[in-house]
């Protein structure tokens, strides 16, 4: 009688092959109770036992990490995988990066993916607001990261490494009040559920109301220069005293100078700037743009740290969440005399 593989009960069982993988591994997912039943009763009919060889091989780790990044053409995304790499690389691990591209769908398809090439562990840079679309990872029981973003709901242990984007926008905001600017624009470019520049926005709220300023928040989304400049222009028509305009992502500054050079406004005399991260090109700028400036490498680097305290409590035969951990980062603060 010819041995019955996986490939037989996918077939009796009317479903793909992963997914009895899965079922086998016990990573059940969002598998449904009724196809887990069905998968059983085929496994039990068809008298379906593994082989003692891939039962070890399921025992032991894979040195196969999982990394999901929400944008791969955004610089600060590529510099954390960089920070992540240059961490596990060197001891042995093998980084899978996946591109979720801003895009639910295609982050649920590259967690999926991973899920069943059995990584060792996850870190993601979320592009959901709610947790549950990481719910997958955890019925694994896979170590996980999320990474620069914060759903809105994660649970207490689940590990979680961002920058401190709201305490320093919070402190941005004082400073610029000192400094004489009553009216704050503030511009973001979200192209997914969350980002981290909602935290900043919320840090701006916060500083400027403690003094007495006027917040405006502009957001982008795909809009061009000239939408940008009518938006600039008609704002600084419409309020009085000193306005500081203050780019909370780094590629936006781009659109933001070249929506300033053709309303021929330049800074500090007409407003003031500020930037959220700019890769260290905006010193080249007139004298310089002020700049909160975060850490992409050390985030990434931060993250992997955790990622291998649970990869190592799970095979010490804890529960791998056990050695979850919170880290925010510092932001730094560069100064440049345009506010």
């Amino acid at each position: 009688m010819a041995k019955v593989t996986i490939a037989d009960i996918a077939r009796e069982a009317q479903v793909s092959v992963t997914t009895v993988s899965r079922f086998i591994n016990g990573n059940y997912g969002k598998m449904s109770d009724a196809t887990r039943t069905r998968i059983q009763e085929t496994v039990d009919r068809l008298q379906y036992r593994p082989s003692a060889s891939a039962q070890r091989m399921r025992q032991q780790d894979t040195h196969v990490i999982g990394v999901v990044v929400a944008d791969i053409s955004n610089v600060f995304s590529s510099l954390m995988f960089k920070g992540i790499y240059t961490k596990l690389q060197p001891i042995g691990y093998d980084v899978m990066l996946m591109n979720a591209n801003n895009s639910l769908q295609e982050e649920h398809d590259a967690i999926d993916r991973l899920l069943s090439q059995q990584v060792d562990g996850l870190i993601v840079q979320p592009s959901a607001r709610l947790f549950s679309a990481y719910e997958s990872i955890i019925d694994a029981r896979k170590p996980l990261v999320l990474i620069d973003r914060e759903p809105d709901d994660r649970p207490d242990d689940i590990a979680q490494v961002t920058a401190d984007n709201t305490d320093s926008c919070r402190l941005l905001a004082r400073h610029l009040a000192d400094k004489g600017y009553g009216n704050i624009i503030a511009l973001t470019r979200v192209r997914s559920e969350i980002s981290a520049q909602n935290k900043r926005v919320e840090g701006l709220l916060s500083g400027a109301e403690d003094s007495n300023a006027l917040l405006l928040h502009f957001e982008a989304g795909e809009e061009d220069v000239d939408w940008l400049a009518r938006k600039i222009a008609v704002t600084l028509d419409h309020v009085h005293g000193r306005t500081a305009i203050v780019s909370l992502m780094g590629p936006l500054l781009f659109d933001t100078l070249a929506a300033l050079r053709r309303l021929h406004i330049t800074f500090p005399k007409d407003v003031g700037l500020v930037s959220f991260d700019d890769w260290q090109w905006s010193q080249y700028v007139q004298d310089g743009i002020h700049l909160l400036q975060q850490d992409p490498q050390k985030l990434g680097q931060a993250a992997a740290h955790n990622l291998l305290e649970q990869i190592r409590s799970r095979a010490g035969g804890n529960d791998p969440y056990a050695a979850s951990r919170i880290v925010t980062l510092p932001v730094e603060v560069v100064e440049a005399p345009s506010i």
